[in-house]
């Protein structure tokens, strides 16, 4: 009997502070609720860019292929364009700035740089059929051809990347955990020939 009066001033308390109890319950649920969903964002944001840097390591395989056939390609045209010498400097300097190049958009930059120099070789090799008809420079344009078309499909599905992680970088919420971790736009991966190359894949003839 002695213990009824201590449960009865402990309702009493308890319903006294029933109102605060409440709120510091709801203060906290909201409390881990946004901690979690800053978590699952930053997580995110993480995973849009680290999937953009794995979507990029297949276009540099491609990359590295084209700079192993560039000497090749240029050896081959000196023996029938020697005189092409500028051209041929061009290009061989563009492949060892784009071999040098680090970043993403280092390489991004080099690459149309590298692209740019092998358009200009590629009109100036219309002057000469016989070079044309050269068997070991076909099979480089058949390979260059080839590793163009792969680097096509390579900078869409990078683009499509690029875009999903810029959304995530300019969209409310997710934008305000960009701002404080620093996570900014990245660059497209625009082709030299303009946005519209990218649907479709170049053909390299010489």
């Amino acid at each position: 009997m002695g213990s009824v009066p201590w449960t009865c001033f402990l309702y009493i308390i308890f319903k006294e502070k029933k109102g605060e109890v409440m709120t510091t319950v709801i203060v906290i649920a909201v409390a881990v609720i946004l901690i979690l969903c800053f978590i699952s964002m930053y997580n995110g944001l993480v995973k849009l860019r680290n999937n953009r840097e794995n979507a990029f390591a297949n276009i540099d395989v491609q990359l590295k292929q084209r700079f192993d056939l560039v000497p090749q390609l240029v050896s081959t045209v000196k023996g029938y364009a020697s005189h092409e010498k500028d051209v041929l400097e061009k290009v061989t300097a563009a492949r060892a700035a784009a071999m040098n190049a680090t970043t993403i958009d280092e390489k991004v930059a080099a690459d149309k740089a590298l692209s740019g120099a092998l358009a200009g070789l590629r009109v100036s090799l219309e002057a000469y059929p016989e070079l044309k008809a050269n068997q070991n420079f076909l099979q480089l344009q058949t390979e260059l051809s080839d590793i163009e078309n792969k680097l096509a499909a390579a900078r869409r599905f990078f683009n499509s990347t690029t875009r999903e992680f810029n959304n995530a970088c300019d969209t409310f919420p997710s934008n305000i955990i960009a701002g404080m971790f620093h996570f900014s736009r990245a660059a497209m991966y625009e082709a030299t020939e303009g946005r519209a190359t990218l649907e479709k894949a170049p053909e390299v003839k010489f």
